[in-house]
């Protein structure tokens, strides 16, 4: 089983995986805290490959390129604030398009989740897989409770995550230095 670290990178093993969930948000946050819900959810339930670390972080991009460095696969859940109805799953391949900008909350620093992906694409050290699950939230004040719509789309996105980790385990490159593709 799977278990959710600290945030310092590595796994429950003390050993990087080739595959990183990480669940990013603000602990009391209200629908900011779904990222966190979610790996905590995929971790109890087990039954992930070895190779598959859990991990938590809040959204500090500099921390983030570091969790992420040395992984083949990344999928990362971040609550989302685009103007979408609270609860709607938006799903990005990193390394195919770009995140929008302030789609991400990030209230402390000016440096989260969509600004680390666009550094790492210019520093050229994106994973070779790297998805970002978006669950638009309602109410992100501190203390609030999270909208029974938004865990409801926690789950949907912990499903997805976990077909295209099983798709992964499937599907092997077609040539060197290609990521495999779902």
């Amino acid at each position: 089983m799977s278990n959710v670290s600290n945030g310092a990178g590595e796994g429950p093993s003390g050993k990087r995986g080739a595959v990183l969930v990480v669940g990013v948000g603000a602990e009391f946050g209200g629908d900011d805290s779904v990222g966190r819900y979610a790996v905590r959810r995929l971790a109890s339930e087990g039954g992930l490959p070895a190779h598959v670390d859990v991990t938590e972080a809040s959204g500090e991009g500099t921390v983030l390129m570091s969790l992420w460095k040395g992984y083949g696969a990344v999928f990362i859940v971040d609550a989302a604030s685009s103007g979408a109805a609270a609860g709607t799953v938006h799903r990005f391949d990193t390394v195919e398009d770009a995140v929008p900008t302030g789609f991400f909350r990030y209230s402390t620093h000016a440096f989260g989740v969509a600004e680390a992906l666009a550094l790492a694409r210019i520093l050229d050290e994106l994973p070779p897989r790297c998805v970002v699950y978006g669950i638009e939230g309602r109410d992100f004040a501190h203390g609030a409770p999270r909208a029974p719509e938004v865990e409801a789309a926690a789950e949907t996105a912990l499903a997805r995550i976990r077909e295209e980790i099983a798709c992964l385990e499937n599907v092997q490159p077609s040539g060197a230095g290609e990521s495999p593709r779902c």
